[in-house]
């Protein structure tokens, strides 16, 4: 019979299956990557009783929650966790603060003739693990940061790299204003989270190597990167990833246009899914235009608009045109503004092959203790 648990590095580094018992408005504020919820109350019956709680005190609440989740509904979410416990025999189950409501799921599971132990501490605990764990690792981990123009194919060599953290993947976005994905973004805390978890796994696997991350502004669509991740990146040392106009255009064409038109035609059809698509390319420009200024944005319209009615038609090549645009007249002189405030940082930069190398060789010589004072 397995005990109860408060181990929750190994929960988390062993990828530990894990049961989810609060209600679903709390599960959407924030989880933990593969955590399923399978709630003891719905959201009305957790504010119904929340309110007897405050009016009447612990026991008529208690008295409520029993008299809310009871016969075919109680019989419904009890099997559900012992499917749960059948497919993942090695997981746990927890609530908010591992407290009554994680001991009734255990205490009706274990009616039902199935021992399934919880996170002591519940999911308030795990959370507070994982943010003592952030903190840690931007004072003693090395970074090596890894930058580039837009659209020299970065987050294709990270994922390559075995000590790497794929931010934007994490974020569910591509990093630029045209990044935006299907689906969308995750929450705020779904990405800490997930962060910190992909952070202690990685560091825990490689932990002589430096940390690999793209270079990355605050934002990645609306994520906000943690304060002090983002002072630990910019004191770290920067490798310079190197590629020509023309792989520049091929790669953003192949990603922005080819792989999102494919997503969204995936999710809603040809028809729909083209029109979702344009709309958003027209939205993402839209959305740079005072930066880029009347003239630019109206030049760049025109392009995209002529792009749109080819590739409706059939043709997709005409959005190298307002991509090669895009990239000379927007984005290369916004990068170059911010290497040249960041030339003293730069340790390498060559070609794929070359920068790939690099990384592979690296060895960090200092941590980031004496480097994250905030200004």
């Amino acid at each position: 019979m397995r005990a109860d648990t408060d181990d929750y590095r190994t929960l988390f580094l062993a990828n530990v299956p894990l049961l989810d018992t609060r209600a679903p408005i709390e599960f959407a504020r924030g989880s933990f990557p593969g955590a399923i919820n399978l709630p003891l109350m719905n959201d009305a019956e957790r504010a119904a009783v929340g309110t007897c709680y405050k009016q009447q005190g612990q026991n008529a609440a208690i008295a409520l929650g029993h008299s809310l989740v009871n016969g075919e509904i109680k019989t419904q979410r009890v099997a559900a966790w012992l499917a749960f416990a059948h497919t993942h025999p090695s997981g746990y189950l927890y609530c908010f603060r591992g407290g009554l409501r994680s001991q009734i799921c255990q205490q009706w599971m274990q009616e039902a003739g199935c021992h399934y132990p919880r996170v002591r501490g519940g999911y308030k605990a795990l959370r507070r693990f994982l943010l003592q764990t952030l903190e840690t690792l931007y004072a003693q981990q090395p970074l090596l940061v890894l930058g580039g123009r837009t659209g020299c194919a970065k987050t294709t060599l990270l994922q390559r790299m075995p000590a790497a953290i794929d931010l934007e993947g994490l974020a569910h976005h591509r990093g630029s204003a045209f990044g935006k994905r299907v689906g969308g973004q995750p929450a705020q805390i779904d990405f800490e989270n997930a962060l910190a978890i992909a952070m202690l796994r990685t560091t825990t696997a490689q932990p002589t190597r430096a940390l690999l991350l793209e270079d990355e502004s605050k934002l990645i669509g609306r994520i906000v990167l943690p304060p002090r991740l983002r002072l630990a990146m910019k004191a770290s040392p920067l490798v310079l990833l190197d590629a020509p106009l023309e792989a520049r255009v091929t790669h953003s064409f192949r990603h922005y246009i080819l792989h999102n038109l494919h997503d969204w035609q995936a999710a809603l059809g040809a028809s729909a899914g083209f029109a979702a698509f344009a709309d958003e390319l027209r939205q993402s420009l839209r959305n740079i235009q005072r930066r880029l200024g009347n003239d630019a944005y109206a030049a760049l319209h025109t392009l995209l608009e002529r792009a749109l009615a080819a590739h409706a038609a059939g043709n997709a090549d005409p959005h190298r045109d307002w991509i090669a645009a895009l990239l000379t007249g927007y984005y290369d002189p916004m990068y170059d503004y911010q290497l040249r405030k960041n030339t003293e940082r730069i340790v390498f930069r060559g070609d794929a092959d070359a920068v790939g190398e690099f990384i592979a060789q690296y060895c960090p010589t200092h941590s980031n203790t004496d480097q994250l004072k905030e200004p």
